[in-house]
């Protein structure tokens, strides 16, 4: 049977865990055909992450340990929104603090949703070029290496699967196509 209109309702909401970065809690909905059914969900806060292109076509890749997989990531520079804070702003904060590039041109390239399905972060992506640089300045729990790689070979290790971070295959795939490389 088709349904016109798709939307849960929430029913009851209840709280399990508030930490810093995230909270968790399990929803009671009722369904486009009038059943119930529970949705657990992972609330976390808004990110930006930034495809950082040079003018040799090399994107400033960082890579870090994900504890929650329990190994070393390649992925473009990326962090959550501080408070107050627009998209835009967090965007050019990370690529800063993580690469020690500052960009003199900024195209925005959409919103990503990694994993709607339970977890309700939204990244915001960010093309940057025109970039000069400073020095890093890493958060005290932050530890990264920074390294240039040609644009090519990103795209070759996304469609490899080398690289296996969604918000980098999403946002390089989407300047592949937005600059035609």
């Amino acid at each position: 049977m088709d349904y016109l209109d798709l939307t849960e309702t929430t029913l009851t909401c209840e709280e399990k865990f508030t930490g810093t970065i995230l909270s968790v809690h399990v929803d009671t909905v009722s369904l486009p055909n009038g059943n119930t059914s529970f949705r657990e969900v992972v609330e976390h806060c808004p990110c930006a992450a930034v495809v950082a292109l040079d003018g040799d076509n090399n994107l400033l890749m960082v890579t870090q340990y994900r504890y929650v997989i329990k190994q070393n990531l390649v992925e473009i520079p990326a962090g959550k929104m501080d408070e107050g804070e627009t998209p835009f702003q967090a965007a050019e904060r990370e690529l800063r603090e993580e690469t020690g590039a500052i960009a003199g041109k900024w195209d925005y390239l959409g919103i990503y949703y990694p994993a709607p399905g339970c977890y309700g972060e939204l990244l915001h992506l960010y093309l940057a070029q025109d970039l000069t640089f400073t020095a890093q300045d890493l958060d005290d729990d932050e530890f990264v290496t920074v390294e240039k790689v040609p644009f090519d070979t990103v795209v070759g290790q996304i469609m490899d699967g080398t690289i296996t971070d969604g918000k980098t295959m999403a946002a390089v795939l989407k300047t592949k196509v937005l600059l035609g490389l």
